[in-house]
């Protein structure tokens, strides 16, 4: 197996090989003055199986990079070409809100299915979905990045309490709360546009003491997470700690998060960026493991 990475994915792209006992694959990205990419293989995988590792945080700017990589393994030799996502995009918008809408879950990863013989990553936003085959219809594997969350949790802070900033971080903070034995709960919320929201947190008596972290899979504006704090801190906890999956923080989100009353930020790294403390490429590597004799079968033509 070789292994073979995307700009800005090199650090991640070593991880996992030495994880996986692999080789790392060589390549050049070329952005012309018109925008234009051309990938060129410095080192010609022939006979490999190989995993390109790219995660997917600003989709649009990376896609046709990413696909132009892939065509040039398989005409180099590749035996299978698979995509390593650490964060796979567009999975949020997996059912159509407002008519008129797309699903772009649904093709975005019929894209990638056109070009992939197998797919792994951590943590897909699948809410509305039931697995990952029904957008990605080719070998998958998911890993859960919980594990590592807790492990973080446990060895960062005293007395944890686990919050939630909605319904639907209920499966990630329940997760996590079971592997740290820590209580849990989560916050209703209102959307009232894309950076505005409410929320209000039931009962929160029977904790205070603990120290609260907030727990969610993708920072993205992260305007509900400063709601949470700002909430969290109103009834009279301490300084929050955040911690996430994905810290996508898009725009002025970090800052934002730490004028709420954030005490600290953690996330994994599957996004590269300063608050990426949490290694996931174990996790990942198991992952891909799981796959290896899934693909034979599934290979594209």
């Amino acid at each position: 197996m070789r292994v073979y990475a995307s700009p800005g994915n090199e650090g991640f792209a070593q991880g996992l090989a030495r994880e996986l006992g692999a080789e790392r694959g060589e390549a050049s990205w070329h952005r012309f003055p018109d925008g234009e990419t051309l990938v060129r293989i410095l080192t010609p995988p022939a006979g490999e199986d190989v995993y390109l590792v790219c995660t997917l945080a600003d989709p649009d700017r990376k896609l046709l990079p990413l696909l132009f990589a892939a065509a040039a393994l398989r005409e180099q030799g590749a035996k299978s070409v698979g995509l390593a996502a650490p964060y796979l995009a567009y999975m949020r918008q997996d059912t159509r809100f407002h008519p008129g809408e797309t699903v772009s879950a649904r093709h975005f990863g019929a894209l990638l299915a056109r070009h992939f013989d197998s797919l792994a990553c951590v943590d897909p936003h699948l809410h509305r979905l039931q697995s990952l085959s029904q957008v990605f219809p080719r070998p998958a594997s998911i890993v859960h990045a919980a594990p590592a969350l807790a492990a973080w949790i446990r060895a960062n802070v005293a007395e944890p309490f686990l919050v939630g900033p909605d319904a639907e971080s209920a499966q990630w903070v329940s997760a996590v709360a079971e592997l740290t034995g820590a209580p849990w709960t989560h916050l209703s919320k209102e959307r009232l546009g894309d950076r505005e929201v409410r929320v209000s947190l039931p009962d929160a008596r029977r904790w205070r003491g603990r120290r609260p972290v907030l727990v969610d899979d993708i920072v993205s504006t992260g305007r509900t997470l400063v709601a949470a704090a700002a909430q969290l801190i109103a009834l009279g906890f301490d300084a929050p700690a955040c911690v996430a999956v994905h810290g996508l923080f898009a725009g002025d989100a970090r800052a934002a998060l730490l004028a709420a009353g954030v005490g600290r930020i953690a996330v994994t790294n599957t996004v590269p960026q300063p608050d990426a403390v949490i290694d996931v490429a174990p996790l990942l590597a198991e992952g891909i493991r799981s796959l290896s004799g899934a693909v034979g079968g599934a290979r594209l033509a």
